[in-house]
């Protein structure tokens, strides 16, 4: 008699797959009668309570190796113990006094029903741990000149705990897609199972007749190495992941709202990482625990991290024109040292690209030229509202954007607050907001009046250009002052003390 698994495993294939008996028998390996008798029979399965015999129950062993063979599926089958290592291993472990025989007979029986427990108990769940959403969310952050402008922010989110991770990314091209997917499983500790994706751009190539997709080369590349399966969105099917899709807006409004002031790349990519952990702290939105213990249990079922990341990377045929130019990203460079024109390699990763000739010589290697969409604040406006309610100035969401020199010198003279903020908006049809923070970070004049700063700055623009640096001057005569004293002597000995020849 068929233990239940079996059974219901049997049941699935005939009535939710559509198998032939002939295919199930193939496919499970019982006897033919067997597998007609539960396929199409109607199954009147009496209760019995039988209780498991022998020391692999009994005495535990069998719940050790059950661990372990549920540990070892999160790992690359090479790494995986065989047989003999685990009688080894419970022989020196755990006193274990069976034969090997034993310990054979019970893995190669305990594997098969643990799969299909395993599958059975997934069905149940709307959404199994171990797996994960991922998309791309567009966010605007403030840089430290005060610019504004747009970053991709990728995001993986686990649906079974609500749980993210977010990498902000220059670009959505397959580089940086599979860069950003290798730091996000760095900072969760594993890989997922299952990753659901819509047909990014940056890993499907096409959609065939029936739904198949053709995934990029780079794609299927990464997805062999780290072990996990994709599925893919219908098209026009955002629902289908909506769990990202939700947390997406849910990462803008919780991080990005106000937009944040970046120093850089990196500085953005450790803030986000430490506010998606603190997010953790708060209980799930239908399950009455906290987002961090579902993590947690979550995890444990994270395939394990190759010892080695792959190298992201691809490569491309360019010409080279007749003005020894090649074009990236839309943008061209000059090749030096190339005979044109020429056909070349360009060698393309997430930030930085090389110009290869045929026989692997480099030619140039420069950052890639993403074009990142700035866009001033619309300080003028800004001010403008400020001057009505100067008090505002110090609550207002664009403080923290406004160079300190600036913030310092509407605050100095509380009572001239809003006279200076009209004035500093006046100089802004001649100046830029940090033009003007430098020359008040350089000459520290706090006291005077927005128009007499102008005056100053216009009076600066008029001067001489400073003196060229030149190294052609030998270095004594470098700052050497004459002494005219010795040509007064000549020229009037009476007078300068000297004597007549």
């Amino acid at each position: 008699m068929l233990a239940m698994p079996e059974i219901h495993h049997i049941k699935h294939l005939r009535e939710k797959k559509g198998l032939s008996l002939s295919e199930i028998v193939r496919r499970t390996g019982f006897n033919w009668r067997t597998v007609k008798k539960y396929a199409d029979g109607d199954i009147s399965v009496r209760q019995k309570i039988k209780r498991k015999r022998g020391m692999m129950e009994e005495e535990g062993y069998g719940q050790i190796i059950d661990d372990w063979l549920e540990e070892d599926a999160k790992l690359p089958r090479k790494q995986r113990r065989t047989s003999k290592k685990m009688y080894e291993q419970l022989k020196q472990e755990h006193g274990f006094k069976g034969s090997y025989r034993t310990v054979c007979a019970y893995v190669q029986k305990r594997r098969h029903q643990l799969k299909l427990e395993k599958e059975q108990r997934y069905e149940r769940l709307e959404h199994p741990p171990g797996e994960a959403q991922v998309d791309f969310g567009t966010m605007s952050v403030v840089t430290k000149e005060g610019k504004e402008e747009d970053r991709s922010i990728l995001i993986l989110s686990f649906p079974y705990s609500n749980a993210a991770y977010a990498y902000p990314l220059p670009a959505e091209n397959s580089e940086c897609f599979l860069y950003g997917l290798t730091q996000l499983f760095r900072q969760a500790g594993g890989v997922p199972r299952k990753l659901r994706i819509d047909n990014l751009a940056a890993a499907v190539v096409s959609i065939r007749k029936g739904g198949e997709r053709q995934y990029t080369e780079a794609f299927e590349r990464f997805r062999l190495h780290y072990r996990f399966d994709v599925q893919a969105c219908n098209p026009y099917s955002g629902h289908e992941k909506g769990n990202v899709e939700r947390k997406v807006y849910y990462t803008r409004q919780h991080c990005f709202v106000p937009a944040p002031l970046i120093k850089g790349d990196e500085e953005l990519a450790e803030w986000l990482h430490r506010k998606m952990i603190e997010d953790r702290a708060r209980p799930h939105y239908e399950k009455g625990r906290t987002i961090e213990e579902l993590w947690q249990e979550e995890q444990k079922e994270l395939l394990v991290l190759p010892e080695r990341d792959l190298p992201i990377f691809s490569f491309h045929h360019a010409n080279v024109n007749k003005y020894g130019e090649v074009t990236v990203d839309g943008e061209a460079f000059v090749v030096h040292g190339i005979p044109v024109p020429n056909r070349v390699l360009v060698k393309k990763e997430w930030d930085r690209f090389m110009v290869l000739s045929q026989e692997g010589e480099v030619y140039l290697e420069a950052p890639r030229p993403y074009t990142k969409k700035q866009r001033e604040l619309p300080w003028k406006d800004i001010l403008a509202e400020w001057a009505q309610k100067p008090r505002v100035v110090e609550y207002s969401r664009f403080r923290v954007y406004l160079p300190e020199a600036i913030r310092k010198y509407f605050m100095e003279q509380p009572k001239q607050t809003a006279s200076r903020i009209r004035g500093v908006q006046k100089l802004l049809d001649r100046y830029t907001v940090y033009e003007i923070a430098q020359w008040l970070d350089k000459y520290q004049r706090w006291d005077l009046a927005p128009h007499e700063i102008g005056v100053l700055m216009e009076a600066k623009r008029s001067e001489y250009p400073a003196k060229w640096e030149e190294a052609d001057t030998p270095s004594v005569l470098v700052d050497y002052e004459t002494d005219l004293h010795v040509y007064d002597q000549r020229l009037c000995p009476s007078r300068e003390g000297g004597s007549r020849a």
